[in-house]
């Protein structure tokens, strides 16, 4: 009965999703192209705290928890378990003062109104999967990026996403790279809970009722670890607060 009562409320979630897209994407043009950087972020942060209304559409409700303070000018990994794309606004509006800046796929840069043009035109970088040189040379760009602007990067380490919630391992290369680049930063670790039940049935028609849930624990200092305890310490701290069901 939820799933066939969801077909209709889907539709008018995506009619509104597509809308809020391309209103956003002249948005992001137009601060861009005006305004440079700020105008541009602006645009980027209203369209995210637009999707986050958009998703009351399908009954879904957020909490985002932040358990410490976190650092104040200095550079910042963000790494969280990656579940589908509704993981991200959450991120992007309530974290919008350390000015998060992503890892993404090369896919995604081209033919998605707003999130294309955000990706192609703010300080994120695009990575071929299948090029592991030319993605790790586009990690170290941002990597220097974040450390001399003291801003944050999002890394997803799973490298893919989960789609019924268990975690998958965390691949390493990207991790460690940021580390070097960023070695007077900090990791942020995020958990995220109950994402993928949004798409439990695949991208239409949308999950209804979802209590979508983000955790930001204590920022690390990257210089009290060795690379390879970092990121085991990272990934359990990340991983034991997720609770499949």
């Amino acid at each position: 009965m939820l799933k066939f009562l969801s077909y209709p409320i889907s539709f008018l979630f995506y009619l509104s999703f597509i809308c809020a897209l391309l209103v956003f994407h002249v948005g992001q043009w137009v601060g861009f192209n005006f305004f440079g950087y700020k105008g541009h972020k602006k645009a980027v942060d209203a369209l995210n705290w637009t999707l986050l209304k958009i998703l009351h559409i399908l009954g879904t409700r957020f909490s985002f928890t932040i358990e410490d303070n976190i650092p104040k000018n200095v550079p910042l990994i963000i790494v969280c378990n990656h579940q589908t794309t509704w993981d991200i606004p959450p991120i992007i509006w309530h974290l919008r003062k350390l000015h998060p800046a992503f890892i993404a796929k090369k896919e995604l840069g081209k033919g998605i109104p707003s999130i294309s043009y955000n990706l192609t035109h703010g300080a994120s970088v695009l990575i071929d999967r299948k090029k592991p040189k030319e993605a790790t040379q586009q990690i170290i760009k941002i990597g220097q990026y974040a450390a001399k602007n003291n801003r944050s990067v999002v890394i997803f380490p799973e490298g893919t996403r989960s789609k019924d919630g268990t975690p998958k391992p965390f691949k390493e290369r990207g991790l460690k790279t940021l580390f070097e680049q960023m070695p007077a930063g900090y990791v942020l670790p995020i958990t995220v809970e109950n994402s993928w039940k949004l798409q439990r049935y695949g991208l239409f028609p949308m999950g209804l009722g979802v209590h979508l849930k983000h955790r930001v624990h204590r920022a690390i200092k990257i210089s009290d670890y060795t690379q390879q305890e970092l990121i085991t310490v990272v990934e359990q701290i990340i991983t034991k607060s997720i609770r499949v069901k």
